[in-house]
């Protein structure tokens, strides 16, 4: 009885199913408690190349990242980047303390290997 359970213990395969996305969406916003002058489109993606260069290095920073979308008025933006790298770029994003000697701090508000999930939030649902 003994070599019965292991033999059926030893048949048990375990599968873990990855997401085979090449890319991963974030939503993000940058919160600036000092107020003052906003980032351009521009800035806000050297904001980003710079938090990566900070925590990984220049290796970090020739990450590959784009800025989908970007809103001035709130600060927020959808980020695309490779998904081996989503990691590394949520990090950097969430260890970012200042930017040109202000405080400030990335927000990630939703994450998907989908844009289309991003399109919505059933947390900001207005019925």
């Amino acid at each position: 009885r003994a070599e019965r359970g292991m033999a059926a213990a030893a048949a048990f395969e375990r599968r873990v199913l990855q997401c085979a996305a090449e890319h991963h969406y974030l939503r993000v916003r940058l919160e600036l408690p000092d107020g003052g002058a906003r980032p351009n489109a521009a800035q806000f993606k050297q904001l980003v190349v710079t938090a990566l260069r900070e925590l990984h290095g220049e290796v970090g920073a020739a990450l590959p990242v784009d800025v989908l979308t970007y809103e001035e008025k709130t600060l927020s933006a959808i980020l695309r980047v490779i998904s081996s790298g989503l990691v590394k770029l949520w990090s950097a994003l969430t260890l970012l303390g200042f930017c040109q000697n202000r405080k400030c701090a990335f927000r990630v508000l939703q994450t998907s290997p989908f844009l289309l999930a991003l399109s919505g939030n059933s947390r900001e649902l207005v019925l």
